[in-house]
């Protein structure tokens, strides 16, 4: 592929036009397979000089990410079917490696996330997961109101120090209106120490314990 003649590239910093600078060797992009055959793009990415950010960077191209080696229209399938499959089932349907499988969901869920429009939150449920052996777990944090159910947030280990990332990524607005917060098990990631004094100085929400079995 080549540029139009006479048009701007953009910057992948302000998104604005910008004067160019110079011109990358080519590079090779995954397209979605046609037929069974492997589709690449091919096009030698240029650099902008950029006023407005004062530095020199590669322009923004519409069908690439970054420094991704697939497209983004391409990232959506193996995205897609990595919900119900393994990294590397899903690898090897797509005939890939499962770190560009890994490539597309991140780029996927970054997308939603930035995108992602929270509302009013006013209860929510802790729980813990085991992914791995040797005690491998990852705190999950999900939105428990009537009629919305969906996760919210899930981080490494079940540490006090973890699942503080929750708060640090919902912000203060967002967590000072919760009311209620069911806890799965007791585990290190107790509320009670995490909700109680500042910087949410809120009285501790009320608590409910789910029976194993039960629900």
């Amino acid at each position: 592929m080549w540029p139009r003649k006479r048009s701007a590239a953009v910057c992948s910093r302000c998104h604005q036009p910008a004067p160019g600078y110079d011109q990358l060797p080519e590079r090779r992009f995954e397209f979605i397979p046609f037929w069974g055959f492997f589709v690449f793009l091919l096009y030698a990415m240029r650099r902008v000089d950029c006023r407005r950010c004062d530095a020199v960077v590669v322009e923004e191209v519409p069908w690439g990410d970054g420094k991704r080696t697939l497209t983004r229209a391409y990232m959506l399938f193996p995205a897609r079917w990595a919900r119900r499959l393994s990294w590397k089932e899903t690898a090897e349907a797509f005939r890939t490696s499962w770190e560009k499988v890994f490539d597309a969901g991140e780029h996927v869920v970054t997308w939603g996330l930035e995108r992602r429009i929270l509302g009013q939150i006013d209860s929510i449920g802790v729980d813990e997961i085991q992914y791995a052996k040797g005690h491998k777990y990852l705190t999950l944090v999900y939105q428990i109101d009537i009629g919305i159910t969906r996760p919210l947030w899930v981080g490494k280990e079940r540490t006090i120090e973890s699942f503080q990332g929750f708060f640090t990524a919902m912000g203060k607005n967002v967590i000072s209106k919760i009311a209620f917060v069911c806890v799965g098990t007791l585990s290190e990631t107790h509320p009670r120490k995490l909700f109680r004094g500042p910087p949410y100085p809120r009285p501790l929400p009320h608590r409910c314990k789910y029976e194993q079995g039960t629900r």
